[in-house]
């Protein structure tokens, strides 16, 4: 009886990891970046991403559909952000420069969550400094909402010291979104990775398209 039970157990290990195997070949099948992907979206990747519409550098009403002419790296923070803001931007945009050395095109892209303080002349200065065709985007706080809402971002004001009200910090996410023109969100990176491993990354997503 002892064997049958041991047998039987045999089985159902090896059914397990069959079916493991072909729900994962089925997956991959239906997703020509699984071999890309490093983590999961809940929901889906299709639960990311969405249309918005900002205001550039040059004070131009632009929407995503045109923004996003090519693959797009982008990034939600804002210009008076003391620290993580400065190394994330500064890391997109040396994977971006590392992938254009590889011959890869990846537009960068900065969307302020600081509307108030953010002005497109601001933005235009920030952005031109870190990298020549990084593109700035501001709006009304509702717009600036929506497109952290579509890409599923956080950000809140802190509140102001008494009689210092114009300097405040602004919590906010620090992912990386790789956007697609005709297919929308493809993956977000963490802020844990160098600009190398990130264009490593960005660059095997590039490859499938």
């Amino acid at each position: 009886m002892t064997k049958y039970y041991a047998f039987g157990a045999v089985v159902a290990v090896v059914l397990a990891i069959l079916v493991m195997v072909f729900v994962t070949m089925g997956r991959d099948e239906g997703d020509k970046y699984a071999q890309c992907r490093v983590g999961q979206v809940a929901g889906g990747a299709g639960a990311i991403g969405g249309p918005f519409t900002l205001v550039d550098e040059t004070g131009k009403m632009v929407t995503s559909d045109e923004l996003i002419d090519k693959p797009s790296l982008l990034y939600f923070g804002y210009t008076f952000c003391p620290d993580v803001c400065p190394l994330d931007t500064s890391r997109n945009a040396e994977a971006v420069e590392i992938l254009e050395e590889r011959g890869k095109i990846v537009k960068p892209v900065f969307i302020s969550v600081d509307p108030v303080r953010d002005t497109p002349e601001l933005l235009q200065d920030f952005t031109d400094r870190l990298h020549p065709r990084m593109v700035g985007l501001t709006g009304s706080m509702e717009q600036v909402r929506a497109a952290s809402q579509a890409y599923r971002t956080y950000f809140k004001k802190q509140e102001p010291e008494a009689g210092n009200e114009d300097y405040y910090l602004i919590d906010h996410s620090t992912f990386s979104y790789l956007v697609f023109p005709d297919e929308g969100f493809i993956e977000f990176f963490r802020r844990d990775l160098t600009p190398e491993q990130l264009a490593d990354q960005v660059g095997c997503f590039l490859d499938r398209r």
